[in-house]
């Protein structure tokens, strides 16, 4: 009986300065229950009270030292008829996350009961539900490893199944580096700034799920782009929709979003004169400076700062010099031909005819004649189609009694002065061609 009392005042000491782990947080804490007993060797049931207390080791196994008493056995008289110390591993079949949290324990102990005492062993199943946080209710089914006595003349091995129902405690400090309420061991963002508001992972929360953090984010509650500070940006020109004046189009951040269409530095929807050519000087409302509100622009103004006519390209009008005149008359447009063709068409005998008619006016007159061809055919063929084409101005002029000492020059230059590109029917066009150069 005494060893049963000295075992019984050890296992509540130690029970009582010892610490129960539950969680990576709660490394430590305690735990009281209150079972029912059955040795097999002498019968009958008892009740058993319970004080347990363990270790966190990993987020699967806890190490825990125990106690327990077997009290008022039905087939005795009263008192204690057993005591039981075991240090037992527990293995956690749950995480930590979740409420109700089964577990396996098993592990080395020492007994002591009113005819012996020695080593044991127990093994067991149970279970955990956290109603709170630190706190928990347990329940467990165990096995008891009896040891060999002599009770009487009998030797007896008292194997003895128990069922305990109990409350446990977790505490223990924990830390919380950036003091945000989540323990360092769970916190994914430990740096976390002061006073910012976190999830249960203890990141810093989105709320619109943009990746930008609330406290970081300009628009919270609407998902953005990192770039724009959590903002979105519907026409996706840079410019978060919070501030672009124009955002269902894309257009530039130096106009608060908005487009330039005709690069003029004036919004679309300011422009009053959209459609200005580049480089042009711009009021306010995108239109070009007049200077002299004479209706012709600056830049294509040759008398920006003198009213004059659009005609006269915003200068005033004067009467043209007797040279301005002499040189203008002289001017002959060219007499252009069909391909592979060097005779007049309808349109280009009226200018074969005025002509005629400009030297027939001015004896003092005399001309150059230089046919052309476009690049389609061969060389030779060019050649002799720009010959011909001259040769045919000329001829008509002197069919037309002009004398010959009046015509300088005449000669077929192929293809070698193009008035323009041989890569387009319209260039070709303009290419089959002879020129009249008119001199005094």
């Amino acid at each position: 009986m005494k060893k049963i009392l000295l075992l019984s005042m050890i296992v509540a000491l130690t029970a009582s300065v010892s610490l129960n782990a539950q969680t990576v947080d709660k490394k430590w804490g305690a735990g009281l229950g209150l079972g029912a007993y059955s040795p097999s060797g002498q019968g009958g049931l008892g009740l058993m009270p319970e004080l347990y207390l363990s270790r966190f080791l990993s987020q699967r196994f806890d190490v825990m030292l125990k106690g327990d008493l077997g009290v008022l056995n039905s087939k005795m008289d009263g008192g204690i008829d057993m005591a039981n110390a075991f240090l037992n591993l527990r293995l956690k079949l749950a995480n930590e996350d979740k409420k109700f949290r089964p577990y396996l324990f098993a592990g080395p102990g020492f007994l002591a009961d009113n005819a012996t005492s020695g080593l044991n062993f127990d093994a067991g199943i149970g279970a955990k539900y956290y109603h709170k946080a630190n706190t928990a209710f347990y329940l467990d089914l165990g096995f008891l490893n009896g040891i060999d006595a002599t009770r009487g003349t009998s030797k007896v091995h008292d194997n003895t199944i128990k069922g305990t129902i109990g409350m446990e405690f977790d505490f223990g400090k924990t830390k919380d580096s950036d003091m945000d309420g989540v323990s360092d061991n769970k916190d994914k963002c430990p740096n976390t700034p002061t006073g910012v508001a976190v999830d249960a992972k203890g990141c810093p929360v989105d709320t619109d799920g943009d990746g930008v953090a609330d406290y970081l984010d300009d628009c919270p509650t609407v998902a953005g782009l990192t770039s724009l500070k959590g903002c979105p940006d519907k026409d996706k020109d840079g410019v978060a929709d919070k501030d672009d004046a124009c955002p269902d189009v894309a257009g530039l951040a130096s106009l608060k979003g908005c487009p330039d269409s005709d690069g003029d530095g004036v919004a679309d929807k300011d422009d009053k004169c959209s459609g200005t050519p580049k480089g042009y000087k711009v009021d306010a409302n995108g239109c070009p400076f007049d200077t002299d509100k004479d209706g012709v622009i600056d830049e294509e103004d040759a008398c920006p700062t003198v009213a004059g006519l659009k005609e006269n390209k915003g200068c005033p009008k004067t009467e043209p010099t007797a040279e301005e005149l002499e040189a203008k008359k002289m001017k002959v447009a060219p007499i252009y031909f069909e391909s592979t063709k060097y005779t007049f068409t309808k349109e280009e005998k009226v200018k074969v005819d005025q002509l005629i008619q400009l030297l027939k006016d001015n004896s003092n007159y005399k001309v150059k004649i230089s046919g052309n061809a476009d690049s389609s055919g061969p060389e030779q063929l060019n050649v002799n189609l720009s010959k011909n084409r001259a040769s045919a101005v000329a001829k008509a002029l002197t069919a037309a009694k002009i004398k010959k000492d009046r015509i300088i020059s005449q000669e077929g230059l192929g293809i070698k002065n193009p008035a323009t590109t041989n890569d387009t029917p319209e260039g070709r066009k303009l290419n089959r061609r002879t020129e009249i150069q008119v001199v005094k």
